[in-house]
């Protein structure tokens, strides 16, 4: 480990002392003080970072296997096959074309499931799989703020694929969205917390983990689905079919804005 960090600092070292020799005017003093600061910085965020200079890194073939980093198609991959196959034979069972043009995830807290519904181009979905949900920390209700070991509770989108994740593989939700940060905002919590995943493995502290066989499943096909604007409602309880939990004197005042929110966008997805 220790000398391939030193082989990742070389290579990004030797790279920006280049750029800067060809680029920076000046004394030659100045361009050394400016290549040793941009070597600290962009050698540290090749090593321990996560962000666009890493990112940017990961473009470059070479350096991914130096960085121990693996893209979503390396990841697709390995995985891809053996996770079409079982999706193909779920398909075929309910009649759908794969790969789906839409795809949505209904994930109820109460029952521990993770509902996967595929839609046609026109909008209309059909309910597809239920997945057991295999940890979730927390109780009923929403997340208000950073370290409440709370799962969120709202109306979601895929914000990312992530391939490099502890916990196997995980899709990424847009948690904060704008309901969220707006009421975070009202209430005058300036930490609402993020980094909420879908995610294999079995545990989980504020995320949703599945098992690793299902967070292939769910990866490859998000992956595959022709729109990739994916729903994903996360639910206290089955707004179809039951009313909200009870209200206690915690509650914030706009929680019953938000299940009015979630009983909405539920009216897409008819119960299996």
């Amino acid at each position: 480990m220790r000398y391939r960090n030193l082989l990742i600092f070389g290579v990004t070292a030797a790279t920006s002392f280049g750029a800067i020799l060809v680029f920076v005017r000046g004394t030659l003093k100045k361009r050394l003080i400016v290549g040793t600061v941009a070597v600290a910085v962009l050698g540290a965020a090749a090593l321990f970072g996560r962000g666009p200079i890493k990112d940017a890194l990961m473009q470059i073939p070479a350096m991914r296997p130096l960085l121990g980093k693996k893209t979503v198609a390396d990841q697709i991959e390995t995985y891809g096959d053996i996770a079409r196959a079982r999706l193909r034979a779920m398909f075929r069972e309910k009649g759908f074309a794969y790969p789906p043009e839409k795809l949505a995830m209904l994930a109820f807290k109460d029952k521990q499931v993770l509902d996967v519904y595929v839609g046609s181009a026109d909008g209309v979905f059909k309910h597809l799989h239920t997945y057991p949900i295999l940890g979730a920390s927390g109780k009923l209700g929403p997340k208000l703020r950073e370290g409440d070991f709370q799962v969120p509770e709202g109306v979601y989108r895929l914000e990312s694929l992530e391939p490099n994740t502890p916990y196997h593989l995980a899709l990424r939700l847009n948690y904060p969205n704008e309901f969220d940060l707006e009421h975070a905002r009202i209430d005058g919590r300036s930490k609402p917390g993020s980094d909420i995943l879908i995610h294999g493995s079995n545990g989980s502290v504020g995320c949703l983990a599945m098992g690793d066989v299902a967070s292939e499943d769910l990866f490859v096909v998000a992956n595959d689905t022709k729109d990739h604007n994916i729903a994903i409602i996360i639910c206290p309880v089955d707004l179809r079919n039951f009313e909200p939990p009870p209200a206690t004197p915690n509650d914030p005042v706009w929680l019953p804005t938000l299940y009015k929110e979630i009983s909405q966008a539920l009216k897409d997805f008819p119960a299996p």
